[in-house]
């Protein structure tokens, strides 16, 4: 196995002089292309544990999801690579599976890894987590959830809903059903929900319990939902389901089309996420758009900006825009 001892022995220079071509430390072109060369034909990889002792910084950037298979997930870290990687920077992506515990686990997790920034997608706020964030003492970066202390990368959760809330009842519904997630998340639980019920109050249209169910993202729970929701209220049937995510909408319109509804003409449909099944799903789905590409793009920006200087803790929302579809 090639050592950096046998790089500098076949270039005829010393071991600091490889050092310093592996770290951009000056040297010669000359010598920097012969030593390359030598690295190439070897297939030497620098240590990059040896190389964070050095310098204090391990070339690594963790990312934190919630849960790796999303669209949502696999857009943001698109973003987050596109920046950090022209900066030579890799990343290493933990899964929380949606378990809040998690978070602080895989915190602690990437501390220990010598990790240079965290970037984490939130579902929560807790003291706990909030806790760790600041024993670890790292640039860190949230997205998706308004954490005290922390630079945030926030979507307009509110506004989203309710615009969206506002184009069923241009379309002329006035009986809305609701399938949300818990509340113990902030943005998509509480905000989300916020802004349909409170554009159902300024429009004076009723808000019915029965109207109302909780899932857990998934397209299973959209559909147990949408099942919920006509079971309970046959007599006063909603003329439309605003799901608070693509997933859980798929899921109600699986449920509607089975018991022979047909959308939009009996039962509308709308959801939140852009996924790139929505607009392939019959009939395409009505959805917001958040950008979640440009939200990792964002985020990885203002990590390294933050390796390079301690700056003060700022928030920034994200645009989104309104697809409009046949589904509705």
């Amino acid at each position: 196995m090639t050592t950096i001892n046998d790089i500098a022995k076949m270039a005829n220079v010393s071991r600091t002089t490889v050092s310093r071509v592996f770290n951009n430390g000056y040297v010669s072109e000359d010598v920097r292309k012969r030593i390359m060369k030598i690295v190439e034909e070897t297939g030497y990889t620098p240590s990059l544990s040896a190389k964070s002792l050095r310098t204090k910084k391990s070339g690594v950037i963790g990312v934190i999801l919630p849960k790796i298979s999303t669209e949502t997930a696999s857009r943001v870290v698109s973003g987050i690579n596109e920046v950090v990687a022209k900066e030579n920077f890799q990343i290493l992506l933990t899964d929380t599976e949606l378990k809040k515990e998690k978070e602080i686990e895989y915190i602690r997790l990437l501390k220990s890894r010598h990790v240079d920034g965290i970037i984490l997608l939130a579902t929560n706020i807790n003291a706990d987590l909030i806790k760790a964030i600041s024993a670890a003492d790292l640039p860190f970066i949230s997205i998706g959830q308004d954490l005290p202390g922390v630079t945030s990368i926030l979507y307009d959760d509110y506004h989203a809903a309710s615009d969206l809330t506002n184009l069923l009842v241009a379309n002329h519904h006035k009986k809305i059903a609701f399938i949300g997630v818990g509340e113990e998340d902030p943005s998509v639980g509480r905000q989300r929900k916020m802004g349909y019920l409170d554009t159902l109050a300024k429009t004076n249209l009723p808000i019915r319990e029965e109207w109302i169910e909780e899932g857990d993202f998934s397209i299973e729970s959209g559909y147990e939902c949408a099942k919920k929701i006509i079971r309970n209220s046959e007599k006063n049937l909603p003329t439309a389901i605003f799901a608070v995510t693509d997933r859980m909408a798929i899921g109600a319109m699986e449920y509607l089309r089975e018991q022979g509804y047909s959308i939009p003409q009996d039962i509308a449909v709308a959801g939140i996420g852009a996924s790139t099944m929505s607009k392939h799903l019959t009939p395409p789905l009505t959805t917001v758009d958040y950008y979640n590409k440009d939200a990792g793009k964002k985020a990885a920006q203002l990590l390294l900006a933050q390796m390079v200087q301690k700056k003060d803790k700022e928030k920034y929302t994200q645009t989104y825009r309104l697809i409009k579809r046949d589904s509705v």
